[in-house]
């Protein structure tokens, strides 16, 4: 039987399925490695295919808990697939593929190839030098090939998109291995993004999110201090563009100059994820977070004098190494007076391969998770108070695909409002789209998500909207595609489950 000749291949053509683990990045890069596995002629599989495509693509990470073993454990059950399907390939990348190198092939000698964090480039070519050399490829290198952003793409949403204006970053914080896989932070021009930007928009994209390990940090390697609030700015004069998100910033990064230009740009969304990871100095001095706690709430205090309405969200990591009940009390008190509507709450545990990982002082699991429940249950107060005071207001969403798991069932839609807050609203009467615009009353609050249950006041059809009409018309014709296996974060609905860009930022 040839390699082509499966049961899932449509066509004569072979299918694919991406399989996607970590931050925003990864999200990203998968929408590069769909659209490359789509540019040499292979097709999405059918949804649900659970394995049973001609070529399933782990992108992985390796700053997850357990990543390594999720991933392993992921694999053994396709072994038996492939073993009963000659010409079925598997291919592993992403952070924990750079980290672990020749690793993967010996504890799963079934994986056909193995590519790094930089050269995502070259995964048809080494798919396809596997098949005719009948042994495993593995291809790691050193530093970058391409930037993601000039290979091809399959997005996963019509009207909102991710637009990668850095990789790599400078920061050496201990507790991340990121630094490490990704490499050095290495910016691309100015034009370059605002082009891609321009380009998305012409195709019926409103919504776009800046995303870089350290995005505000945008010019370092291009030498222009002010390069970030720059390209805000220069986003806010791009015909067409509705809403511009970011994530995610480093508080050490954090200048006036982008206050000014998040405050002073009409599209610029009045929504910020500043990761805070300790509310104590010393902590914060353990992990290499060049920034304290008064540097920390200087910003915040800022940010809402320039933007009164803005959305603050964080990731905090509890039981560092050496961690006191009087370190945890700061973070804690950071979280009352910075009041976010969200928080990203991660309980540490060793990365192989950072420094944190050798330190002395590790936390029993027992104090973690009780400080974890405690931080937990302060942070759902909060966002549930934060939310009550958006009862009463009046706001325009951006109608989203997805996210709303019951609204089949309540005979709701769902969107996201210019602060990124998750609406549930009445289903109007007439027909509403993927990207178009609703403007609704807030009528009550829960910790994660608003309701508006009166009638839709207004719905504003888009060319965004459009763009979905047409994107999902062309999809009834064509095999269904496979959801990228990550909880969505604003691929673009922005960012439920993994905000904080695994919580490294």
């Amino acid at each position: 039987m040839s390699s082509i000749d499966r049961s899932q291949s449509v066509g004569g053509t072979r299918t694919y399925e991406v399989r996607t683990y970590g931050c925003q990045m990864n999200v990203h890069d998968s929408e590069r490695l769909s659209g490359l596995l789509e540019d040499a002629g292979y097709v999405r599989a059918p949804e649900h295919a659970d394995g049973d495509a001609d070529v399933v693509v782990f992108n992985t990470c390796a700053v997850r808990e357990n990543a390594d073993n999720k991933l392993y454990g992921n694999l053994g059950h396709l072994a038996p697939k492939k073993a009963s399907r000659p010409g079925m390939q598997i291919a592993v990348g992403g952070c924990l593929a750079q980290k672990d190198r020749d690793t993967i092939v010996k504890r799963a000698p079934w994986v056909d190839v193995v590519f790094g964090t930089h050269n995502i480039g070259k995964l048809p070519v080494l798919l396809e030098r596997a098949r005719v050399q009948e042994e495993a490829q593995v291809e790691i290198a050193e530093s970058l090939e391409a930037f993601p952003s000039t290979l091809p793409t399959r997005r996963e949403s019509a009207y909102a998109a991710w637009v990668s204006i850095s990789v790599g970053c400078n920061n050496t914080c201990t507790f991340c291995i990121v630094p490490a896989l990704r490499g050095k932070e290495k910016d691309r021009r100015p034009g370059d993004i605002l082009a891609e930007v321009e380009a998305l928009v012409a195709e019926g994209v409103s919504e776009i999110t800046l995303l870089g390990q350290n995005v505000n940090a945008y010019g370092s390697d291009i030498g222009d201090r002010e390069a970030f609030s720059k390209l805000l700015r220069a986003c806010g004069r791009i015909e067409g563009l509705e809403r511009v998100r970011f994530t995610s910033p480093h508080p050490r990064d954090f200048t006036d100059d982008v206050i000014a230009a998040m405050a002073e740009t009409p599209n610029a969304m009045p929504q910020l994820h500043m990761p805070l990871q300790s509310g104590s100095d010393p902590v914060l001095r353990a992990m290499r977070r060049s920034y304290r706690q008064e540097r920390y709430l200087g910003i915040i205090e800022k940010v809402r004098a320039a933007i009164p309405h803005a959305a603050i969200s964080t990731d905090i990591i509890v039981g560092f190494p050496g961690e006191t009940e009087e370190d945890f009390e700061q973070t804690l008190h950071v979280v009352r007076e910075a009041r976010f509507a969200q928080a990203f709450t991660f309980q540490y545990s060793k990365r192989p391969g950072t420094p944190a990982a050798d330190m002395e002082n590790q936390i029993p699991k027992a104090v973690v998770q009780e400080r974890y429940e405690r931080l937990v249950a302060l942070q759902e107060e909060i966002s549930w108070e934060e939310n009550k005071k958006q009862v009463g207001r009046t706001l325009e969403l951006m109608v989203a695909e997805g996210e709303g798991r019951k609204d089949g069932t309540t005979h709701r839609l769902s969107g996201r409002a210019p602060d990124n807050r998750l609406v549930h609203f009445t289903k109007p009467d007439q027909e509403v789209r993927p990207g178009d615009v609703v403007t609704v009353a807030i009528t009550y609050a829960a910790p994660h998500h608003l309701l508006a249950e009166g009638a839709v006041l207004d719905v504003r059809r888009t060319r965004a909207g459009d763009a979905w009409e047409k994107r999902n018309a062309a999809e009834q014709v064509k095999p269904a595609g496979v959801m990228l296996g990550l909880p969505t974060i604003g691929v673009p609905e922005p960012q439920p489950a993994v905000a904080g860009g695994c919580g490294c930022d």
